[in-house]
């Protein structure tokens, strides 16, 4: 049976581990909060007190939030690279910058272990489901190999290409796409909502069209609606984080890019305000102009 680590368990890292486990494989997560393990080991996982710990692994995966914090995993003291057996394969599926994560390549060199570049998309739910995207940037080799571990995180598994850098290339370009859609649906919902008209008619008209009647508009209307928002796995903090890294790739292709950069000023206008908030907050900064709630 083989082995695979999860590092990072958080809402992604620990519905990743569960999936991985229930796929058959020995399962090792390491977090810095020792609660977060100990969940994973009421599922049947183990829970690492130190990166060293995750010696056995054929496959780690790693789920943190910054190019800083995979570079410490990796190839810091105590780090991956001095623990694991040679062959044995690092997933970056944190989502950082191209250059951050071709960093971590290099630290690699010589070592004999394996690195695949993937950022999924998907969030908690796709997480817990196992039916995220994965967009792996890796050797051919290497990503046949790693199949297995890869299918039992993701439904939607492209291999991108060849180079390092490629898979979270690709991942910017995506954020750019969902960051401009996030801040189209919660501008139109509080437009609707600021002239006048019930938020269950702008819901049932918006979800009877083409644009609208997708599980992405609908999931978040209705949390909008019910007016949650906090604590339903996607912080405002990691959107606010990915446009900065798509922003990061326009310029360094010399590429304006103005919704997008519409999109990444009303997010960061949304974490200053609400710090702790999920994404869908950012309606409510809206509604503070108009004094008028985005609700069923």
């Amino acid at each position: 049976m083989k082995t695979a680590a999860v590092v990072g368990l958080g809402n992604m890292g620990l519905g990743m581990a569960r999936n991985l486990l229930a796929a058959g494989f020995d399962v090792i997560g390491y977090d810095l909060r020792p609660e977060r393990g100990q969940m994973l080991a009421e599922r049947g996982g183990a829970a690492a007190d130190s990166l060293s710990d995750l010696a056995p692994a054929d496959t780690v995966f790693v789920m943190v939030m910054t190019g800083a914090q995979v570079m410490d995993v990796v190839a810091g003291e105590g780090g991956l690279m001095r623990c694991l057996s040679e062959g044995a394969t690092i997933v970056v599926t944190a989502t950082i910058e191209p250059a951050e994560v071709r960093a971590v390549e290099a630290a690699l060199a010589g070592s004999g272990l394996n690195l695949i570049d993937s950022p999924v998309s998907g969030g908690q739910p796709g997480a817990e489901a196992g039916t995220l995207t994965l967009m792996a940037a890796a050797d051919a080799d290497v990503f046949a190999v790693n199949q297995d571990a890869l299918k039992a995180v993701g439904e939607q598994i492209f291999h991108v290409g060849e180079s390092i850098g490629m898979g979270q290339t690709v991942k910017a370009a995506l954020q750019a796409y969902i960051g401009v859609t996030f801040a189209g649906i919660f501008e139109s919902l509080a437009l609707g909502a600021a002239a006048g008209i019930k938020g269950e008619t702008l819901y049932q008209v918006f979800s009877s069209t083409h644009a609208g009647n997708t599980p992405f508009f609908k999931n978040c209307a209705e949390l909008i609606m019910a007016r949650k928002f906090e604590d339903t796995g996607s912080h405002i903090a990691t959107m606010a984080k990915d446009l900065g890294i798509s922003m990061a790739l326009a310029r360094e292709n010399g590429l304006p890019v103005f919704s997008t950069s519409a999109a990444n000023e009303l997010f960061r206008a949304g974490i200053s305000r609400f710090p702790e908030g999920d994404n869908w907050a950012i309606v409510k900064l809206l509604e503070e102009f108009s004094g008028v709630e985005v609700a069923w």
